[in-house]
């Protein structure tokens, strides 16, 4: 079984109620009809009712079965101002109903609220809108500082500790992490990787150096990383400074790595240590290596939030929608 095949599974196993507020867009609509139909998730539009309906009609997009949520009715979302700010009272309800004049605010009150687990927009809103609303309504993830992304590789031909797959980050938020974004950002991705495949995460901060190596500011980022996450999250196996081959390959961690270490050549998570190396590094695996790369995913909200691509495909949507639903499944 490939691991879209066991994510869609699980995904079916416990189908989230997943907000969708992008809802008159054809591929949000298509999306969420392939998942309701198939048990991926229970669709929740929110947005302008007769709007909604009316964008269903013309692309042919059946609304059985699939709620839709009135983002302006007057009384419900002053109820629902008045649940949310009575949790998060740094935002006012002045705010919130100015806010909400936008449905994924509405939306991710919503899920804040607790009455659906994950927040999907992207199609409409730039990903720089998303996190800010994200930050802003549900917050960070205790112990995160910074939001960022994770994906997970299935490399033909590679042979690592979790078979043909290796989980990345980050390759697409953040531009140049420093040392205690970038241990947010480890720590997030070994915290979605377990809920999203059941790994024990262990995770490589790489460098150009390993374990002293080499020298530098660069490399002294990602010791000053290390160092900051294993702190935090004394309970994860974070370890670095390794460059690439240290991480992954027995052997050579073998030569390299004299000390002890729970992740030197074992590591099936790895965190690039800026945004050039994180992109470059993607893409050189899925060029040469025919990689496929599944993500990326939002991480370090207190709850799931998604950003898709506005030129993703309807089927990488609903794929995305499993992969979130997935790890909702293990947010309180």
């Amino acid at each position: 079984m490939d691991i879209m095949e066991s994510i869609y599974q699980r995904a079916r196993s416990a189908p989230q109620r997943v907000a969708f507020p992008e809802a008159t867009e054809e591929k949000i609509l298509q999306a969420a009809r392939t998942c309701a139909g198939q048990g991926i998730c229970r669709p929740v539009l929110v947005g302008d009712p007769d709007a909604i309906r009316a964008a269903a009609r013309q692309y042919d997009v059946a609304l059985d079965g699939i709620e839709v949520v009135d983002a302006f009715a007057e009384v419900a979302l002053a109820a629902l101002i008045a649940d949310y700010t009575a949790k998060y009272p740094l935002n006012s309800a002045k705010t919130m109903r100015r806010k909400a004049k936008d449905p994924m605010y509405t939306a991710l009150m919503m899920q804040a609220a607790g009455q659906v687990d994950v927040t999907f927009a992207g199609l409409t809103h730039s990903t720089g809108d998303v996190i800010m609303a994200g930050q802003m309504v549900v917050g960070l993830q205790e112990g995160v500082s910074t939001i960022s992304s994770v994906g997970i590789f299935h490399i033909p031909g590679y042979e690592g500790c979790e078979g043909p797959l290796l989980a990345f980050g980050d390759s697409a938020v953040c531009t140049d992490p420093d040392a205690d974004q970038l241990a947010s950002i480890a720590i997030a991705a070994c915290d979605t990787v377990r809920a999203l495949v059941g790994w024990e995460p262990r995770c490589a901060l790489l460098s150009y150096s390993t374990c002293g190596s080499g020298e530098g500011p660069l490399v002294d980022k990602v010791v000053e990383a290390v160092k900051i996450a294993q702190n935090r999250r004394p309970d994860l196996a974070i370890d670095g400074e390794f460059q690439l081959d240290s991480a992954i390959s027995p052997k050579v961690a073998a030569k390299k790595v004299r000390r002890e270490s729970r992740v030197a050549g074992r590591a099936n998570i790895i965190i690039w240590p800026d945004l050039n190396v994180g992109n470059v590094g993607v893409k050189l695996v899925q060029q040469f290596a025919r990689a496929d790369a599944y993500g990326p995913m939002l991480q370090g909200f207190a709850k799931i939030v998604c950003d898709c691509s506005r030129g993703a495909p309807v089927s990488e949507l609903v794929g995305n929608i499993a992969m979130s639903c997935v790890r909702a499944q293990g947010v309180k």
